[in-house]
């Protein structure tokens, strides 16, 4: 296929090719990949890198950049070698001469440590940066120590901040080793924000604020590096409608419901919430609104089948049109897919990239997937334009990356968004939180906050 970019793409590609170091900010669509493939084939004949590492979530790893160096003409020549699977299959695709060498993110402190000081990568690609924004986790510092030997760096991301400012500090430092945001995360953060919910006794800081002005002047501080662009400014895409569907429990249900939140919330009245305990609260509320719960044994309890009932009556009025189902729980793609196909809707889990395929043929009436798992760089836009959440996660970046595998380029009929959300539980809570863009923490302790102090008036 012929490659005609836009004028963004254009120039999205040549800041690569001229920035030793840069992000990409794209929003979801606007071609990520095959702007830096683009880069990447000019960087090679002009004999400006050598080597070539792209680090990718493990599904995008498996197909998606092979798939796009393929597709387009300019691009067809690189050669890609998959460094996946058991250590003796990465060795050997690492022994393999190729253009592009592509890893999951999961390996990227194997391969590091493989490596150490004779890494011979001059180029990388981290696709997608968000998913380093810990710094604290291994992959952050396998990479970091590596950096030096870097002489080009590229990051990709539609949502660098998913959860806040907060998460900006070790992407950008990936980028330019902390020339802009400063070295440690500590100063960081003195320099930028202030304690926002802690405990006053342990003094353990559960979120931080951002000090008045001090967005603005993040944003100053790495603007030379870092390129932003949104897709309602250089995309005309259709219509997204999103629709809460309201689910009344049964009444049994909602007494279970009510049981279980105040049994969960009342040992806690002697300390105070911390982070652990709230998400243990809110996962059991969240599985019970769901209609199904993990008793201490890990067995499944069935409390309702409301919200199953509700899918049916979205899937009917689909009139044959594919649904896309996002789940939360490993029950919950159980009884979704035994319920539908009672129902007379086929159901198919997303495993791998057969699966993709066969939903952009239109083969599958319902695919069931884990927001986690195809929440980067999986193009399904040809296979519907319905996406039903039977679960909300707290992760905004989860439900946007989500909604974007559908709602993207190439999308030709309005999308609608339905959201399954229990009327009286926590499902109302996660709503008003996705809708205010909180961070995922701060939104969950203070709605377990407000949930206990209820519960405790009431004891």
């Amino acid at each position: 296929m012929k490659y005609t970019p836009h004028p963004y793409q254009e120039y999205a590609a040549q800041r690569i090719v001229e920035s030793p170091k840069v992000g990409l900010f794209l929003d979801m669509g606007l071609g990520k990949t095959v702007i830096t493939l683009s880069a990447v084939s000019e960087l090679l004949a002009r004999s400006m890198v050598n080597k070539v590492l792209v680090i990718a979530p493990l599904r995008v790893a498996e197909s998606t950049w092979s798939t796009e160096a393929t597709k387009w003409q300019h691009t067809r020549h690189l050669t890609v070698s998959k460094i996946l699977g058991d250590k003796p299959h990465r060795v050997k695709a690492l022994e393999a001469p190729a253009d592009l060498y592509i890893i999951n993110r999961e390996n990227t402190g194997w391969i590091a440590d493989y490596y150490g000081k004779r890494w011979p990568f001059d180029m990388v690609v981290i696709d997608e940066l968000s998913s380093f924004k810990s710094y604290s986790s291994q992959r952050f510092k396998r990479l970091k120590s590596v950096l030096p030997h870097i002489r080009r760096i590229v990051g990709l991301t539609g949502t660098p901040a998913p959860n806040g400012l907060l998460d900006l500090w070790p992407q950008v430092y990936l980028l330019d080793e902390g020339e802009r945001l400063g070295r440690y995360v500590t100063h960081y953060r003195n320099e930028y924000f202030t304690p926002d919910k802690m405990n006053r006794q342990t003094g353990i800081v559960y979120s931080w604020a951002l000090k008045p002005g001090a967005g603005e002047d993040i944003h100053a501080a790495i603007s030379d590096l870092c390129v932003s662009m949104s897709a309602e400014d250089y995309l005309t895409l259709p219509p997204r409608i999103d629709r809460v569907v309201n689910v009344e429990l049964p009444p049994k249900a909602q007494r279970q419901y009510a049981q279980l939140e105040k049994e969960l919330l009342l040992p806690l009245a002697q300390s105070d919430i911390e982070a652990g305990s709230a998400a243990i609260l809110a996962g059991k509320l969240l599985q019970m609104a769901n209609g199904a719960v993990y008793d201490e044994n890990r067995a499944v309890q069935e409390i309702h089948a409301a919200k199953l009932d509700a899918l049916t009556d979205i899937a009917e009025a689909a009139n044959g049109n594919p649904l896309l189902a996002f789940y939360t729980f490993k029950h919950d793609a159980q009884r979704i897919a035994k319920h539908l196909t009672a129902a007379g809707y086929p159901v198919s889990v997303l495993k791998g990239d057969q699966d993709i395929q066969r939903w952009n043929r239109g083969e599958i009436p319902v695919l069931l997937v884990h927001p986690a798992s195809a929440g980067h760089g999986l193009n399904l836009q040809a296979g519907g334009h319905t996406v039903v959440w039977f679960g909300l996660p707290w992760s905004l970046e989860l439900y946007e990356q989500g909604n974007g595998r559908i709602h993207r380029q190439g999308q030709e009929k309005p999308v609608v968004v339905y959201h399954l959300a229990s009327i009286g539980t926590i499902d109302e809570v996660v709503m008003v939180a996705l809708e205010g863009k909180a961070s995922r923490q701060a939104a969950l302790l203070a709605a377990v906050k407000a949930k206990f102090t209820q519960s405790s008036k009431t004891a």
